[in-house]
């Protein structure tokens, strides 16, 4: 089931993308500074929206996740330690 409901998602992921592509066809020129880059609106919008998500995504990847692997790995060594009998 989870994995219909993750295929369920993209889907309408990928549809939602496509509906405001083509309903943003308005031609924009994005500036960054070193150089320009000629697009349409919607495309500009999804580009974003996707930069956003792997910078999010980066950035809790360094800030959560890095520290709780290893943390787990400590636990993990931790636990393989044998135990003193007194």
């Amino acid at each position: 089931p989870m994995r219909l409901l993750r295929l369920i998602a993209a889907f309408a992921c990928i549809a939602l993308g496509a509906i405001v592509g083509a309903l943003n066809t308005q031609h924009v020129v994005l500036d960054l500074g070193f150089t320009t880059i000629p697009t349409s609106l919607g495309l500009g919008m999804l580009l974003a929206l996707l930069l956003g998500v792997l910078v999010g995504g980066t950035i809790i990847a360094v800030g959560v996740v890095a520290p709780m692997r290893r943390r787990l790995r400590r636990a993990e060594a931790t636990a393989r330690l044998p135990r003193h009998q007194d």
